[in-house]
């Protein structure tokens, strides 16, 4: 995979579009609608995984602090279908999380995770903290990362 961190100024139009459109594939198309672009977007630091083809397979957002949570917040974690099971999603979410810790040194992260994903992201020290929650009908927890 090809890795790009880029603010949303600095996106541009192609990777905006690959990013929504894979947005949409999963979260609208697999899960059931609800409106995707929620207006954090343009506060937020971009991730993205390409494979050799350069097909977008790998997204995730960093929501600055202050726009969602206090603390600095990954959201949108998404794979493709096709790469779903081969370690990509957890290189995603490593990769997240070092660039957080980059972008924001010595802050502790927070997340909304979906609650069957509690365990995965538990992998890279988000705890749970409250009782689940509906999200856009998908049962959700607040998960909370201690600086490290």
């Amino acid at each position: 995979m090809h890795w790009t961190w880029l603010r949303f100024a600095d996106l541009g139009v192609d990777n905006l579009y690959d990013a929504l459109a894979l947005r949409c594939r999963v979260f609208v198309l697999e899960q059931g609608p609800y409106l995707d672009p929620d207006g954090l977007d343009r506060s937020s630091w971009h991730l993205l995984g390409r494979d050799d083809a350069g097909t977008l397979q790998a997204y995730l957002r960093v929501v600055d602090p202050g726009a969602k949570f206090a603390e600095p917040s990954l959201g949108r974690v998404i794979t493709s279908p096709e790469v779903r099971g081969t370690g990509v999603g957890r290189e995603l979410v490593a990769l997240g999380v070092a660039c957080c810790e980059a972008a924001w040194p010595g802050q502790d992260m927070r997340i909304s995770a979906q609650e069957h994903l509690e365990r995965f992201y538990g992998e890279f020290g988000f705890a749970r903290v409250g009782e689940p929650y509906l999200e856009d009908d998908i049962p959700h927890l607040e998960m909370w990362r201690p600086a490290r």
